[in-house]
């Protein structure tokens, strides 16, 4: 019997039923998508910011109406996967009045707004992009035509913090910089690659709703590929970045600043030099207002269960401001936490099972949905990744944060960036049977994955191949030198050599 589900929908005058067979491919809240396991439904959650009411709604909409287990996703989404039957209008309604849900379900699946989890509360922010962030998402609300791009479109607005969102793929960067010769601070646009546009931060909404509107127009007059909606990178191959902001600049009241002496064509991508962080906001750090902290807390593969979200927001409304903070590294942050609370606030985290440290295996383990909730997974990503940070546990301890990425397929849905060790799911043929495995990358040069160090290692292999290279990396590394760092330092023979000799011994 397929799942059914009624929508209340403003622009079409009323609800209307949405079957199972109609789901899109991108899932959203009101349209969730049909996977391995289950129906997947997607909470789009501005800046991945949510308030103590919101996070028990969330919790009870769980328990009824699916197995209680939510998942932080790498837009800072939260998602309710195996929803497994009807879920009622007035809950749509209530969910929409908490703000947890579109006021237009029509734009509904067009990607998170990123933002970096520690806006407003960062030392080292130039600017707070929390009211950008609003007036972006109010908007679109009211721009229901924008739901004709393609649900991939994703804003990122970068404020300058040291938790920085700038290496994590968006289509529209805006990052804050500070004139170097003034104390004005002011907006970068990049373009998958820094344009050199400078926008003053009461021009950035306009800049985006024009930006989105030329892209707009392409759209209507451009064929699907592969049955879907063109992308933004469609275009900038089709007009290229400079053809792209002329047309744009055309829907302005103003023309676009360049800095001096560059062209949107030759210029170096800002955003490359801002490395990626999974661990960076894990841990207690202290805010920019007096006597305050937040805690970073990790959730070993974005996982949740109802009752830990309950609890959660119960501690951070009876000890905090409260406020949880979802994050793109699928942790969550509690924000506004008095000093005098840390030691109770950190023990009630414990007490519901999880941790703040940034160097145990499962603070930075990351894994697609894999085999179990995915048709194009070759492996069950997810239990092989738990499975093997349980194993290890029990045979050795780092002492920096180690990012471990799992990948059911090429497409490295989970992290688009290599770090420290990517597995990539693959299929291996051994006699007369075909088992689960994986080709083993580790650190960032050789682009998408990384350097190549085993393949076509079997899953049951695996945690041994991986252990004997963290060894090897703890045996020979510099001080304080990163695992990915170490890797990259090495000649990929002498690499491959190394990993081999540590097995032998």
């Amino acid at each position: 019997m397929g799942v059914y589900f009624w929508i209340p929908c403003v622009a079409r005058g009323g609800d209307y039923l949405l079957a199972l067979t109609d789901l899109p491919t991108c899932p959203g809240l009101f349209y969730g998508s049909q996977a391995r396991d289950g129906v997947l439904s997607r909470m789009r959650i501005p800046g991945g910011i949510l308030n103590a009411q919101q996070c028990r709604t969330i919790a009870d909409l769980a328990d009824q109406y699916s197995t209680g287990c939510l998942q932080v996703t790498n837009r800072a989404n939260l998602q309710i996967r195996e929803v497994n039957s009807e879920i009622a209008p007035e809950v749509w309604n209530r969910l929409q009045e908490l703000g947890i849900a579109s006021r237009r379900v029509e734009v509904d699946p067009i990607r998170n707004i990123m933002a970096s989890p520690t806006a407003g509360l960062d030392r080292q922010q130039l600017l707070d992009t929390r009211p950008l962030v609003k007036a972006w998402d109010d908007y679109l609300q009211t721009h229901s035509e924008l739901s004709e791009l393609s649900p991939k479109f994703s804003i990122g607005l970068d404020g300058g913090e040291s938790v920085s969102i700038q290496a994590l793929r968006n289509d529209i960067l805006l990052a804050a910089q500070r004139l170097s010769t003034q104390s004005e601070i002011v907006f970068r646009l990049h373009l998958n690659g820094d344009t050199g546009i400078l926008i003053q931060e009461s021009q950035c909404i306009l800049v985006l709703a024009a930006l989105a509107s030329t892209y707009l127009e392409y759209t209507k007059n451009r064929p699907r590929i592969d049955g879907k909606k063109p992308r933004l990178r469609h275009l900038l191959a089709d007009w290229g970045a400079e053809s792209y902001l002329e047309r744009v600049e055309r829907n302005l009241p103003f023309l676009l600043q360049f800095t001096s002496g560059t062209s949107p064509q030759n210029r170096q991508d800002a955003s490359s030099e801002k490395s990626l962080s999974p661990h960076r906001h894990l841990g207690i750090h202290p805010q920019r207002q007096s006597d305050l902290s937040y805690m970073g807390i990790a959730l070993p593969l974005g996982r949740l269960e109802s009752k830990q979200l309950r609890n959660l927001a119960n501690l951070a409304q009876n000890l905090a401001s409260g406020t949880l903070r979802l994050t793109p590294w699928q942790n969550l942050l509690i924000s506004d936490i008095p000093n005098s609370q840390l030691f109770e606030v950190k023990q009630q985290i414990a007490d519901l099972g999880l941790h703040s440290s940034a160097t145990r295996l499962d603070s930075c383990l990351v894994a697609c949905a894999g085999s179990s909730g995915c048709a194009s997974a070759a492996t069950d990503t997810q239990s092989h990744a738990l499975s093997m940070v349980r194993d290890l546990a029990q045979k050795l301890t780092i002492d920096q944060p180690i990012n471990i990425h799992f990948s059911g397929c090429q497409k490295s849905c989970a992290q688009h960036q290599p770090i420290d060790i990517t597995l990539v799911g693959i299929q291996i043929e051994r006699g007369d049977e075909t088992i689960e495995g994986y080709d083993i990358y580790a650190g960032r040069k050789d682009l998408p994955f990384g350097r190549p160090i085993f393949q076509a290692v079997s899953a049951i292999e695996m945690p041994g191949a991986i252990e004997q290279m963290l060894r090897v990396y703890q045996r020979f590394r510099e001080p304080v030198e990163s695992f990915g760092e170490f890797v990259d330092r090495q000649a990929i023979d002498q690499l491959q050599e190394l990993f081999s000799t540590e097995n032998r011994n």
